[in-house]
């Protein structure tokens, strides 16, 4: 019982000590100031709402109001399990989650890496501009650059293919091309913001590191290699995990700028159907259900893939 006992004291919390905090909460007052506004920020926008999340267990009735709406249990959570549209609606989010993740990581670390190596300041910076500005445009202005690129009657790359005899083609209304015009379009105009990340990873290695490599020999590849990509795997675990735990979050914003009918079969994901429905079709319980759901699922997935990361790679968030 004796070792039971320690650990069960090792498990309580240490007496807190109020007037040593509040000395130290005043030492540092700002810093607390610095984060007041965040703090507030999702007070108020993420754990205030929390309270209406429980009209995903209601018939929520706006007259009656929350707390006067009647109890359904999990009546919404199994009429969109068992929804016509539930396994496609999964398929879809799952596609563009995990396509823009295995897609875009390697694809910012290796531009990272790139910027890094680069001895010539003036196109380092030329390159670093063009890449991360994308990230700055709505995808309302990316919309119009991809009409004016792939229209079917005068887009660019349409135009090139005419040119060489092709036909041209609708990428944008077409199921088997508008899959990878929304996966393709985001590496696109998230690569470079995510390559920041990484740049910055790569710059807190020590350079005596490469130096040491340097003397014993290594090239300019195996210390890439050796050093530079062992530096920051611990980064790349947590960026993974992070979107692990977003699996059912696909890009509303995107999807439903460049999404039209033709398309819904392989464009519609969970926040598009959740916007008709709860939206338009004034759904509410069974919008929030489905949040409730994907929050559940998220959780589930970024536990799952930590216990992973520390077994495989030994990094981890918790």
């Amino acid at each position: 019982m004796a070792p039971k006992t320690t650990l069960f004291k090792k498990l309580l919390p240490k007496k807190v000590d109020f007037e040593e905090l509040s000395k130290t909460i005043w030492r540092h007052r700002g810093i607390y100031l610095l984060m007041l506004p965040t703090l507030i920020w999702f007070v108020i926008f993420k754990y205030g709402p929390l309270w209406n999340a429980q009209i995903a267990f209601k018939d929520f009735k706006p007259l009656l109001g929350v707390t006067g709406s009647p109890w359904v249990g999990f009546k919404h959570f199994i009429v969109f399990v068992n929804s016509f549209y539930f396994a496609q609606l999964i398929g879809n989010t799952v596609f563009f989650s995990l396509a823009k993740l295995v897609l875009g990581l390697p694809l910012a670390v290796i531009c990272a890496i790139s910027l890094h190596e680069s001895w010539y300041g003036r196109f380092k910076t030329f390159v670093q501009t063009t890449i991360y500005l994308p990230h700055f445009l709505s995808w309302v202005i990316m919309f119009g650059l991809l009409l004016t690129i792939l229209s079917p009657g005068d887009g660019l790359l349409n135009q090139i293919i005419e040119s060489f005899g092709g036909k041209p083609i609708a990428f944008l209304t077409t199921p088997d091309t508008f899959r990878w015009v929304i996966v393709l379009s985001d590496i696109w105009k998230e690569t470079g913001w995510s390559t920041i990340l990484y740049l910055a990873a790569l710059l807190s290695i020590s350079p005596n590191l490469y130096d040491a490599a340097a003397v014993d020999g290594a090239s300019q590849l195996q210390r890439i290699w050796y050093v530079s990509i062992p530096g920051i795997i611990p980064v790349v675990v947590l960026v993974t995990l992070l979107r692990m735990g977003h699996i059912l979050e696909a890009g509303f914003n995107q999807i439903f700028v460049l999404y039209s009918v033709p398309v819904y079969s392989v464009g519609d994901i969970l926040d598009t159907w959740v916007y008709r429905q709860g939206i338009l079709s004034f759904q509410f319980s069974l919008a929030t259900a489905v949040g409730f759901f994907k929050g559940v699922i998220g959780l589930v997935m970024i536990l799952v893939a930590n216990k992973i990361a520390k077994r495989v790679a030994n990094e981890s968030l918790f």
